[in-house]
């Protein structure tokens, strides 16, 4: 870790790591185990309700590419606790939605926070923890999916102690308001850092850059389509909006677990290809048991899908900051990846909405995330380390 930091500041800053993350879900996984009593009550459809999710995530995307020239010209810093604080008033401000344009209103400021925070703070956890990056990675995205697991189960239980599901969902301004204290006092203060924001425009010009965009994009589709559609497809079976949030819990849960658990077991080999292959394994397997046997088993099945989901992002924000040895590029760099990615990743929860409207089932898009991951299998096997150097090389010699 960073040589020039104390053990207690070395505990602070990875304890705002881990707030940090665990607030940039649960605003998305909580929709879904209130979904019915929110379309009841603000007259959203299927397709206005993907609105809550899509919404987020496309501003997850645009802002990535802002990223970079936002942490140059405001400081990472002054960027995080600013987003933070942006997540907290959002969810507040849901205790007096009335309609649905309100709530998806909401959705995009939450977006918006999450979005600042994700594009600057894995630069930030490479150059704070530069010998430790995989390990730091695991706990911020084992937190993140962690939140959704804590959103997807607590949303449901605070909604119905209240009588209100706008209280299920407006109780996530409290951790936000904590994570935006702790990172305004423990996070070193800002430094400017031309080179990744001067990067983005050469790393553009970089198939990889794109190439990792899609994988990212197309793995975080089928996470997104599970948040908002799980809980949905198993109260279509009959489940309860306590029980089908209590699975889409179990799945975060695993998500986290895979998350931290992975990147420790990759060790420092810098070959991530057959640990990501296991992920897309264990996805295929999930959403297969979400198409043929959805009532066999359906909590081993939903943790194999979280587990495979939770690891393979983990180990690609990985991959990512490995091709750059520089923080600020490396940065940069995962910060396009998200950018890209979270727009590919909006679209598929609106397109399983339609496809359900078509077909009255959501198999149809289960088989479309079986699909997507063959294709990213076929893609993150060309991403071996040797090929990293020359992949960035050109964008390199530019901002060096």
């Amino acid at each position: 870790m960073g040589r020039d930091l104390s053990r207690a500041a070395r505990i602070a800053l990875l304890t705002a790591v881990a707030l940090v993350g665990l607030n940039l879900r649960p605003f998305i996984t909580g929709i879904g185990p209130l979904a019915q009593a929110i379309g009841a009550q603000t007259g959203l459809d299927l397709q206005g309700m993907a609105l809550l999710t899509l919404v987020p995530m496309l501003l997850m995307g645009i802002v990535a590419f802002a990223g970079p020239a936002l942490q140059a010209r405001a400081g990472a810093r002054r960027s995080i606790v600013a987003a933070l604080i942006v997540i907290a008033f959002a969810s507040f401000l849901r205790l007096y939605v009335v309609s649905g344009w309100q709530l998806v209103g909401t959705a995009a400021l939450l977006g918006l926070g999450a979005a600042v925070v994700q594009a600057v703070f894995p630069g930030v956890i490479k150059q704070q923890f530069p010998r430790h990056v995989g390990l730091v990675m695991g706990l911020y995205s084992a937190m993140l999916m962690g939140g959704g697991a804590l959103g997807a189960q607590a949303s449901p239980l605070i909604a119905s102690a209240a009588h209100d599901w706008r209280a299920g969902l407006a109780w996530m301004a409290l951790p936000a308001m904590l994570a935006a204290i702790l990172v305004a006092y423990c996070l070193p203060k800002d430094a400017a850092q031309p080179a990744g924001a001067n990067s983005a425009a050469a790393l553009l010009k970089r198939p990889r850059t794109w190439l990792l965009m899609i994988c990212f994009g197309l793995v975080n589709g089928g996470y997104s389509t599970v948040v908002a559609w799980l809980s949905p497809y198993y109260q279509s079976l009959g489940w309860s909006a306590a029980g089908s949030g209590s699975l889409l819990a179990i799945m975060a849960l695993c998500q986290a677990a895979a998350a931290l658990l992975l990147p420790a077991l990759a060790g420092r080999r810098p070959d991530r290809r057959l640990w990501l292959g296991l992920t897309l394994l264990m996805q295929a397997a999930g959403f297969a048991a979400l198409i043929w046997l959805p009532g066999v088993a359906p909590v081993l099945w939903a943790g194999i899908l979280g587990a495979g989901l939770g690891g393979c992002f983990s180990l690609s924000m990985i991959v990512a900051l490995d091709h750059l040895p520089d923080p600020a590029q490396a940065g940069t760099l995962s910060a396009l990846m998200q950018g890209g990615g979270f727009l590919i990743s909006a679209m598929p929860p609106w397109i399983v909405a339609a496809l359900h409207d078509l077909t009255g089932s959501f198999l149809a898009g289960w088989g479309l995330h079986l699909l997507c991951v063959a294709i990213v299998t076929v893609l993150y096997w060309r991403i071996s380390p040797g090929s990293y150097a020359a992949a960035m090389r050109a964008s390199a010699v530019k901002t060096a």
